[in-house]
């Protein structure tokens, strides 16, 4: 009896030494797990440059950078991930990593661009990937000696592009080529051909 209670303490010992070696071993390869995946770098796609919504996205506008982005990494476009007809969804600043939530593909885009000469101006710091409204005042009669007062066109329009007039008898300070969504070109266009004077106002000012 004694020899076999002494060789049951003897075998249930070893067993709890190979469960607790075990344990460390798995504590060892788990804090290892965790270092590497938090020091793991990825290679990402960072804008060059302010992208307007269906603006195309080609590499030429994108640098690669390598950064530490954890268990979100796979949430962003990599240098191999950029492919043909694919455009921003959405404005990405100029030094913001891209998402593949930003992007889109070209056919499915509800956006165009459309030039706007502002009857106001535009403030100096005006830049692309602004949001601005549209504001017209129609004419009052036919020969257009007086217009109406303003009101709001479209809402909500970013900017695409500043364009500074070289020659002193430009109507305006600049022109403004803007994103708007496709429903709103009809009502923009009709504005201008029946002689509205537009106007480009920065969110936040009109009123």
């Amino acid at each position: 009896m004694d020899m076999k209670a002494r060789s049951r303490r003897a075998f249930w010992g070893d067993f709890r030494f190979v469960i607790g070696i075990v344990l460390v071993v798995a504590s060892i390869a788990g804090v290892w797990l965790v270092v590497s995946s938090s020091t793991a770098m990825t290679p990402v796609l960072q804008a060059n440059t302010t992208i307007v919504p269906g603006e195309p996205l080609v590499s030429a506008d994108f640098q690669v950078v390598e950064v530490n982005l954890g268990t979100v990494g796979d949430r962003y476009l990599a240098p191999q991930d950029l492919s043909p007809g694919q455009v921003a969804g959405r404005t990405i600043a100029k030094g913001e990593l891209l998402p593949r939530s930003a992007a889109a593909d070209a056919d499915s885009t509800r956006t165009t661009t459309i030039v706007i000469d502002s009857s106001t101006g535009l403030p100096a710091d005006l830049a692309a990937g602004a949001v601005v409204e549209i504001w017209h005042a129609p004419p009052l009669d036919e020969r257009r000696t007086s217009y109406d007062a303003p009101r709001l066109l479209v809402s909500d329009v970013v900017v695409a592009a500043i364009t500074k007039p070289e020659s002193m008898l430009a109507s305006s300070g600049a022109v403004a080529e803007v994103v708007i969504d496709r429903t709103d070109v009809a009502a923009v266009l009709a504005a201008i051909t029946g002689g509205s004077v537009l106007s480009v106002v920065p969110v936040g000012e009109a009123g």
